[in-house]
């Protein structure tokens, strides 16, 4: 009953961050919803695997946040960028990630039907977290928060993968693929803010 009730919190806490992470413009809030959001998930990825699989995942993505906030903290000549296109409304991406919460509450039910042993919350949590991060990348154009929304639709799939298959090799292999992604993201960020720099200069 005990880990049952833990893991509807760590569901309620995947809605919350990636909630703050869409409606939020300062990135250090970003980043530590992110990191809240791997806690989240390290509880829900454990319902499936042994406790130092799932260990690995969340100190690989607190490494991925350290990264990327490490880059942005290192580029202080850039001012803080607002999307430039519709919609950029703070109501409007709450109902956005509320329409996600209705959309999982629906689907949840039916695919543990489909495929039992799932577990309810790691459904949910699966679908909150790939939903929040289609919705980031639909309404943003700054590089950051793509990365942002590109690394919360994986572990939302991490999530969901985790109840299928096991093996530590897959489990290294996303590892790897969360840490290409945050290096990928920090030299996009370098690279982007280099022109700048150079500009400044002259």
């Amino acid at each position: 009953m005990l880990p049952e009730i833990v893991s509807w919190i760590a569901v309620a806490l995947i809605l919350v961050t990636a909630t703050a992470m869409l409606i939020n413009t300062d990135w250090r809030i970003s980043l530590g919803a992110l990191a809240l959001q791997y806690l989240a998930m390290l509880w829900l990825v454990t319902r499936h695997l042994p406790f130092v699989m799932g260990s690995a995942k969340l100190i690989t993505g607190w490494m991925v946040v350290a990264i990327l906030g490490m880059t942005r903290l290192g580029l202080t000549n850039i001012e803080q960028e607002e999307d430039s296109f519709f919609p950029r409304g703070e109501f409007f991406r709450v109902a956005l990630m509320g329409i996600i919460a209705l959309v999982t509450a629906g689907a949840a039910p039916r695919i543990e039907a489909a495929i039992p042993g799932l577990g309810l919350p790691v459904i949910a949590g699966g679908l909150l977290l790939i939903g929040g991060g289609i919705v980031h990348l639909g309404v943003t154009s700054n590089l950051l928060r793509v990365i942002l929304g590109l690394l919360t639709m994986l572990a939302g799939f991490e999530v969901l993968y985790a109840a299928v298959e096991s093996a530590i090799l897959v489990t290294g292999l996303l590892a790897l693929v969360n840490l290409g992604l945050g290096t990928i993201g920090s030299y996009l960020l370098l690279a982007g803010a280099s022109p700048l720099e150079s500009e400044e200069e002259l």
